[in-house]
């Protein structure tokens, strides 16, 4: 019986032979669950391109004389565009031409591939055509690393242990060579003679060479004693081991290695060192400490956070203390501090909480300088804010909660507003349903805040007129805690409702008219009582505690229409001028409200003769106090576009061979005119325009403003002349139609030869890619855009050879006095190509009134293919420095540079 089944299944392998070795040409044979022992060994013999016999095909069906279970978990998958060749008796299968073989994540491709199923070995290799070259060597790839293979490889696709010849392979931003590799399960590689570079050429402009190199994967590269080569010549730059980060940035704790130096003032220094901790995958800090040899030293800390669906941030501290006493001509003794805080939430049920922070010592920017950022240090004002808001659902409320802060750099005054509380009332429409326009769009809202004003600017409470004796000017004093009792005895607060009700309805078919009310009331917890103090001849005041209210409104009523005018060309490049012209007229209307019975303001004895005058008794309050004297204005506004639309093309009627062009983008003029008011009763005209040319390449401001009024000429009780202005009309004084007292023109330009994006059109869209990816801004980011947007190696175009930014600035102001004013700057930007690989790029200006150039900046760039020369020059000015920087290009290594900088502070 046993030899009737063995005589029947060799006759069914002749018949099937033929058919089955038809199918391994044509598609990939999937082997299954094989038990073969875990050695390496090199193949025993290469049979020719014959008739490949599948190992797996036998069919037992007696059930005890199944095959062994296999360790192999996962389908094999192979292939071989010439012939497979399979050899039953020593158990291999050979692929030629375009050969593959996919165990799972590993994937091997090469013109000769060997299957040993009996060690679970691979063993790949190139092949020699007639002509001696070697083609189809082997490519590897094994859970995202890449390995191309210069002679074999040896692989256990049981154990996932190879053994390469001659291989590179890139880890992380790395190019790993070496003559002979080793590959274990874990990924980790050995070479044996192999080098390191990031430099993707074949033959690449710089590495390091060792006899001995381990990568950890995900960790980092190792490596015995190495020396630095240059375009293959060694150098004698070396150490006796190396070590080199492998690990996606986001994931690495590692030590941070400082920048070096010496300055004039504070000497020798090490800057920056420290170390950065990845905690988790939802914060990462950063440490890093400065000393220097004269007496100094830093304490930094940056961290960032992200909560994925919820909020994301950023913190940073900086601490620095530095005493000098050598240096007695010019001591330097401070301690100061920077706080900046940024915290982003993602839009998530009714709650919102965000802070921008961004405060410190004011003497933080004048003794802690980034030369490289010298913007910084001229800034003069620091603003934080903390915000909380929320929507309760279902209803027309929400509220919010703030601190603010405010600092001025330059002179020291710190603002804070603590707390800030509103609570608001959407819109609500309580006659929708009504068929009559102006009810049905009749529409009220509600509004309230309250607010706590603390500032280190004290004003003093008496004489209240500078007229009448003395000076009140503030007192600006120091904002310490020992000065927290008096900031809080002179803080301001209140507490403010407002109401604004509005229609909107169509007059006269083609107008749109506007009514609106605003009915307002402030509380406060003190007013100001004055008397007239005979003894010194002057207005005094005293502050009466206890709680009232400012209640005004007022009203107005605008309307507004479009008119369009057409002028068509039958012939030449421009078919069509179109102008937009949008009249608005309005009235508005407010009671008196100076009136004693208010009890708003008093009227007060300024001087032995009886005379009197109207103090506001909420003057420099919060939310001040009721406006004063009665208004009725008739205001006016015109709004005027001119634009044309020409042909791209000759002979061309087609609507998409035309395109509009602006003649004047806007041209806006306002003015009104109060009938309530006993002089000066027309209003200043306001007249501004903008236009832009050469396909916005070029735009154009202008604006100004003119006092009809004309001014006279007097002469005061000491003798000394003024001018002032006279309730006359300019026009009927020979003085033309006014007198313009203040103007403006402000031109920008971007030139260069093709229509590649400035530096502006950059830099925003980079910050705009940044915060699409969930990234945070803070000033770590932003040195960074700033700096790959004044980096030409970064954005800029080698091919184009030039780039130009111009613009130019008018401003002009005349008092009513006489005086006048007059600033006019240029300032330069651009970039020239000397050739292909070196740029010069600049930033400068000119101060056309005081015939100076403002601060300036020159920088040279070298691109080096795989390193970067960047060399840039602040050649005058308070902020005098030079950096010099010549770096590999490769995020990894940015601490193998060579840098020498000179700061400001060695002048």
């Amino acid at each position: 019986m046993q030899g009737l089944r063995l005589l029947l299944l060799s006759l069914c392998i002749f018949l099937l032979l033929p058919q089955m070795a038809e199918a391994q040409r044509t598609r990939p044979t999937q082997e299954r669950r094989l038990t073969v022992p875990d050695t390496l060994e090199a193949p025993a013999r290469i049979l020719g391109d014959t008739v490949s016999i599948p190992a797996d095909t036998l069919s037992l069906t007696d059930s005890t004389k199944i095959v062994p279970t296999s360790s192999i978990m996962s389908e094999i998958n192979y292939y071989a565009e010439d012939s497979i060749v399979t050899d039953f008796k020593t158990n291999k299968v050979y692929l030629y031409n375009q050969a593959w073989f996919e165990y799972g994540e590993m994937r091997l491709d090469a013109d000769r591939i060997v299957i040993d199923w009996k060690n679970n070995e691979l063993y790949a290799s190139g092949v020699t055509d007639s002509l001696g070259n070697i083609q189809g060597n082997p490519f590897f790839k094994d859970r995202g690393q890449v390995y191309e293979i210069r002679k074999e490889m040896r692989y256990n696709f049981q154990t996932q242990k190879a053994i390469i010849k001659d291989v590179v392979t890139e880890q992380q931003d790395g190019i790993l060579r070496g003559e002979t590799i080793k590959k274990t399960d874990d990924g980790s590689i050995y070479l044996d003679h192999g080098y390191y570079t990031t430099c993707k050429l074949t033959e690449p402009h710089w590495h390091i060479s060792s006899n001995k190199i381990k990568s950890i994967e995900g960790k980092q590269v190792v490596s015995g004693p190495f020396n630095l080569y240059f375009n293959g010549i060694p150098t004698p730059l070396g150490l006796p081991f190396g070590i080199i980060p492998n690990t996606p940035e986001e994931k690495a704790s590692g030590i941070i290695f400082p920048t070096y130096g010496e300055e004039q003032v504070r000497g020798l220094f090490l800057r920056d060192f420290g170390y950065y901790f990845a905690f988790n995958d939802y914060i990462h800090s950063r440490i890093t400490g400065d000393i220097y040899s004269k007496g100094g030293w830093g304490l930094k800390s940056q961290s960032i956070y992200k909560k994925r669906y919820r909020f994301s941030g950023s913190f940073n501290f900086d601490f620095q203390k530095f005493k000098s006493p050598e240096t007695e001509l010019n001591p330097v003794d401070y301690n100061t501090f920077r706080i900046s805080w940024s915290h982003n939430p993602e839009s998530r049920g009714t709650g919102r909480f965000s802070a921008s922070v961004n405060a410190g010592s004011t003497s933080y920017f004048n003794n802690v300088i980034n030369p490289t950022n010298f913007q910084n240090n001229v800034t003069s004002d620091l603003q934080s804010n903390i915000n909380y808001t929320k929507q309760f659902s279902g209803t027309p409320f929400s509220m919010s909660a703030s601190a603010q802060h405010s600092q001025s750099v330059s002179t020291g005054e710190v603002r804070l507003r603590l707390p800030s509380f509103n609570v608001s009332m959407n819109r609500q429409n309580p006659f929708r349903n009504v068929d009559f326009e102006p009810l049905k769009t009749l529409n009220i809202a509600w509004n309230f805040d309250i607010q706590n004003s603390i500032t280190n600017r004290i004003q003093s409470p008496t004489p209240i007129d500078p007229e009448l004796g003395g000076s009140t000017a503030p007192e600006l004093i120091p904002f310490t805690p020992e000065n927290f009792s008096l900031l809080l005895k002179n803080a301001n607060n209140g507490a403010q409702h407002r109401i604004p009700i509005s229609s909107n309805f169509t007059l006269f078919k083609y107008f749109t008219g506007t009514a609106s009310a605003n009915i307002t009331e402030l509380w406060y917890l003190q007013k100001l009582r004055f008397f007239y103090n005979p003894e010194s001849e002057r207005v005094d005041q005293i502050v009466e505690n206890g709680f009232n209210r400012v209640s005004f409104y007022n009203s107005s009523f605008a309307m507004n229409t479009n008119l369009y005018g057409f002028y068509n060309f039958k012939g030449g490049k421009i078919q069509t001028i179109r102008h937009h012209i949008q009249p608005t007229f309005g009235f508005s209307y407010t009671p008196d409200f100076t009136d004693e019975s208010f009890g708003y303001f008093q009227n007060v004895q300024v001087n032995a003769e009886d005379d009197t005058r109207l103090y506001n008794r909420h003057q420099g309050f919060i939310y001040g106090g009721a406006p004063q004297g009665e208004s009725r204005s008739l205001t006016f506004g015109l709004r005027s576009v001119l634009e044309a639309k020409i042909k791209t093309a000759e002979d061309s009627t087609d609507e998409e061979s035309t395109k509009k062009i602006p003649i004047i983008e806007n041209l806006d003029l306002n003015t009104s005119y109060n009938f309530a008011a006993d002089s000066f009763q027309l209003a200043p005209v306001r007249i501004s325009a903008r236009t832009s040319f050469f396909e916005r390449r070029l735009s154009v401001n202008v604006s100004t403003t003119l006092d009809p009024y004309a001014t006279a000429t007097f002469t005061n009780t000491n003798g000394t002349e003024t001018i002032r202005r006279i309730n006359e009309y300019a026009w009927k004084n020979g003085q033309g139609i006014g007198t313009i007292r203040n103007a403006s023109l402000n031109i920008n330009a971007s030139i260069n030869p093709s229509n590649s994006q400035n530096p502006n059109e950059v830099r925003d869209e980079l910050t705009n890619q940044f915060l699409q990816q969930g990234g945070i801004m803070n000033e770590f980011v932003e040195s960074q855009i700033n700096q790959i947007v004044t980096d030409p190696s970064q954005y800029i175009d080698w091919n184009i050879p030039w780039n130009l930014t111009v613009g130019y600035n008018l401003a002009y102001s005349k008092q009513s006095n006489g005086s006048t004013n007059v600033t006019s700057a240029v300032q330069l930007s651009g970039d020239i190509s000397l050739s292909e690989k070196w740029k010069i790029n600049f930033n400068t200006g000119i101060n056309l009134v005081d015939q100076a150039i403002t601060q300036s900046m020159i920088g040279i760039a070298r691109d080096l293919h795989c390193w970067q020369m960047n060399v840039n020059w602040i050649p005058f000015g308070r902020f005098t420095s030079y950096n010099i920087d010549i770096r590999v290009k490769s995020s990894i290594l940015q601490d193998l540079k060579v840098s020498r900088r000179r700061s400001f502070f060695d002048r």
